[in-house]
C-alpha cells in the first residue's frame, strides 16, 4: 500500500489481516491476532468540492469542445443534467427513453439507491437540452433498439468508470484544483453544489428551510433529511446564511 494511503485504508487492510489470523489461531493457538483498535480510526466524512457558476459554464464549455462531436454533445448534456438536476451519475447513466417524459418536463428514476424511486420535474432549460441531445442521437443511429437514452460513440450505454475519466481531464482542462479544506473536482460535488445551491436560495428567499427540507431529501432520493442536512454542515456560505436568519430572528420584537 502506498505511503500517502488515508489512514482508513490502513484499517481496513488490517481487518483483513485479523481475519486470517483469527482463522489461523484456530489452527494455532499461539498465533497472535491483532486488536481491533490498534489503528482506531473513525471515518470522517470529507468535505466536497462546490462548483461556481463560472466553473460549471467552463466544464460545460470544455465537454462541448470533446471529439467527435457527437461525444460532445453527449457529455455536455449529462453533465448539464447532473447540475440541473444534482441527480447521481449512476442514475443518468442508466436512464432509459421511457423515463424521460419531455413534453411533461419529468424524468423517471428507477429502484436506484437504497431501492427507491422517484420522478422529478425539470426546469425547461433541461428539457430543451435533452430534447435536442435525442434528436442529434437519433439523427446519428436512428431508432436504435438500445433502451438507454445517452449513448456512447458506439451507441451504446455510457460505462460509468469512463464518464468519471473523461470529468477528471475536463476539471483539468479547465483548471479546477482541490480548495483548502475540500477534496478534488469530481462528479459527485455537482450534486453537493446543486443541494447547497438550493438552500442558499430558500434561505435568501425567507422562506422555512426546515420544512421544506423534505422535499428536497426526496427530489435527491435521500432516506430522510438527516442526510441531505449535511449539506449544510459542508457549506460555510450556508452556515453565514443560517447565521444571519438567526441573528434577524433574535432582533424582532417578542
Amino acid at each position: 500500500m502506498p505511503l500517502h494511503a488515508q489512514p482508513v485504508c490502513w484499517k481496513k487492510r488490517l481487518s483483513v489481516v485479523r481475519g486470517f489470523s483469527r482463522y489461523l489461531h484456530m489452527l494455532n493457538l499461539s498465533t497472535e491476532v491483532p486488536p481491533p483498535d490498534l489503528l482506531a480510526y473513525r471515518y470522517r466524512r470529507p468535505t466536497p468540492y462546490l462548483y461556481s457558476e463560472t466553473e460549471i459554464v467552463g466544464l460545460m464549455a470544455a465537454a462541448g469542445a470533446l471529439s467527435p462531436p457527437f461525444r460532445a454533445v453527449t457529455y455536455r448534456t449529462l453533465f448539464g443534467l447532473l447540475a440541473a438536476t444534482g441527480i447521481r451519475i449512476g442514475e443518468a447513466i442508466r436512464l432509459d427513453h421511457a423515463d424521460l417524459d419531455l413534453e411533461a418536463g419529468l424524468i423517471r428514476i428507477r429502484q436506484t439507491k437504497f431501492a427507491k424511486s422517484r420522478q422529478l420535474p425539470l426546469h425547461p432549460t433541461p428539457v430543451a437540452a435533452l430534447d435536442e441531445y435525442a434528436r442529434q442521437r437519433d439523427r446519428m443511429y436512428g431508432k436504435s433498439t438500445a433502451p438507454c437514452f445517452f449513448v456512447s460513440t458506439r451507441g451504446a450505454r455510457l460505462i460509468d468508470a469512463c464518464v468519471h475519466r473523461v470529468f477528471a481531464r475536463l476539471a483539468a482542462r479547465v483548471g479546477l484544483e482541490p480548495r483548502a479544506g475540500s477534496g478534488r473536482p469530481r462528479i459527485h460535488g455537482l450534486r453537493h453544489t446543486f443541494a447547497m445551491a438550493t438552500l442558499g436560495d430558500w434561505y435568501r428567499a425567507g422562506v422555512d428551510v426546515t420544512s421544506r427540507l423534505p422535499l428536497l431529501s426526496a427530489y435527491l432520493g435521500h432516506v430522510d433529511p438527516i442526510s441531505t442536512y449535511w449539506y449544510l454542515q459542508a457549506a460555510p456560505e450556508l452556515l453565514a446564511l443560517a447565521a444571519e436568519r438567526l441573528e434577524h430572528r433574535e432582533e424582532q420584537p417578542r
